[in-house]
């Protein structure tokens, strides 16, 4: 279920928000450096990690889901963003290099079927970031962010779920190894405590950043075999009844040929 994009814009107006986008957005900005004159997709609430893009990319379109709502983007700029379905994008096939998943994936009722789409409207070789709740960390059991209120992945689960959906895994790395908190203290020494916790307990992190491609043909891996059941042919004698099962069949041959005078 998805949370309202009001409630949601206002998080990111607050200092815990603002602490997200610039912690979040560093490891997003880390696998990608920069996107000039390439097309970019934010699928969900992915607008606050979208605006350092907004001036070097060809086109910036942020989708929101017609069950979160959507509102104007960015602010006091032309208008960027649209209401869509998230299982029937309404943009043409291959028409994006780049798209960014934040908010959406774990609120999705179809989380396969939006994964397609993404695929879509994606170009052969794009590239995607999804951005989910760790289910071992903290963020995910408290209500203080977004990512609190959606379904949490292992890392096992995400992977697993591109792999199905047809995109090579290319990066996988963690954000928000700070605790959950309002704390303006430790909301101060955010930087530290996130460089601290990526080394010393990243499995805790409270954020997956997984970057994928899509794959556009799936080879089998080496010495994979692999059974292929082939039907065997099997003659129908012209007027035979519907439905007669093989020795039916074989009978009715047999009759046929005794009176013609064959065999």
């Amino acid at each position: 279920m998805y949370l309202d994009v009001q409630h949601q814009r206002t998080f990111y107006d607050l200092p815990l928000g603002r602490m997200l986008r610039v912690l979040v957005g560093a490891r997003i900005r880390a696998r990608w450096p920069e996107l000039a004159g390439r097309r970019l997709l934010g699928v969900g609430y992915a607008a606050p990690y979208m605006r350092p893009y907004l001036e070097e990319v060809e086109r910036c379109v942020a989708a929101m889901p017609a069950a979160q709502g959507v509102v104007a983007w960015p602010r006091g700029g032309r208008n960027s963003a649209t209401l869509v379905e998230e299982t029937d994008l309404p943009f043409p096939d291959h028409v994006f290099d780049n798209a960014l998943i934040v908010h959406c994936l774990d609120h999705c009722g179809d989380a396969e079927a939006l994964l397609r789409e993404i695929w879509r409207v994606l170009v052969p070789g794009g590239r995607m970031i999804v951005v989910v709740a760790n289910r071992r960390g903290l963020w995910a059991r408290s209500e203080l962010s977004p990512f609190g209120y959606g379904r949490p992945f292992s890392r096992g689960q995400i992977e697993g779920l591109l792999r199905a959906c047809q995109f090579r895994l290319t990066a996988s790395d963690e954000a928000l190894c700070l605790p959950p908190t309002r704390s303006r203290l430790l909301l101060r020494g955010a930087p530290a405590w996130e460089r601290i916790g990526r080394q010393a307990w990243p499995a805790f992190a409270g954020l997956l950043v997984i970057e994928a491609e899509k794959q556009v043909f799936r080879g089998v891996p080496a010495g994979e075999k692999r059974l292929i059941k082939a039907l065997r042919p099997m003659f129908v004698p012209e007027g035979a009844a519907p439905g007669l099962n093989r020795s039916e069949l074989n009978g009715s041959e047999l009759s046929r040929e005794t009176r013609t005078g064959r065999g």
